[in-house]
């Protein structure tokens, strides 16, 4: 049993642990708040590498997205939300994965001039004999090389749009 004088330092204890603890998530949602609106570059993590993490493949893009130190850094497109939840098992699984991935800023990755653009970059890579697979990759891609951002992927079908729009590999 606790003496009184034990009792009420551990209490005091816990006390501050709990500020300390509401002290930096304080932090942490302010600096989320101005990581969400902020225009310098981040890393879209491309579902490709979400997935690869979730089944535990190890490639170079899971080890590039697990030695990312700040948290900050990484974008969570809203279409990459979409690609990652449908692989889901089941709701329960689904509603686990988007708690995860929305630790993360999430944003919209299309818009009508992004559409305009994304379109204009698929017919270029076509003009040059490459055909995308997937128009959402398109759209990842334009994203990206509009805002400035780079993107970790494990997807062949970016590699075009590296080479010939200058997309930036994370």
């Amino acid at each position: 049993m606790n003496r009184p004088s034990e009792a009420s330092s551990t209490g005091t204890a816990e006390k501050m642990r709990s500020q300390i603890s509401l002290e930096s998530a304080g932090r942490v949602i302010w600096k989320r708040c101005a990581a969400i609106d902020r225009k310098e570059p981040v890393i879209v993590v491309d579902s490709s590498v979400w997935i690869a993490h979730l089944r535990g493949i190890e490639n170079a893009a899971r080890r590039r997205l697990q030695n990312i130190e700040d948290p900050l850094e990484i974008l969570v497109g809203d279409l990459i939300l979409m690609e990652v939840l449908q692989g889901a098992r089941d709701d329960r699984h689904a509603t686990t994965i988007e708690a995860n991935l929305r630790q993360f800023t999430i944003r919209p990755m299309l818009d009508d001039s992004l559409a305009v653009r994304a379109a204009r970059n698929y017919r270029l890579l076509r003009e040059r004999g490459i055909t995308m697979r997937k128009t959402i990759d398109v759209i990842i891609g334009t994203f990206c090389i509009q805002e400035g951002h780079s993107l970790l992927h494990d997807d062949r079908d970016f590699d075009p749009m590296a080479q010939h729009l200058g997309l930036k590999i994370a």
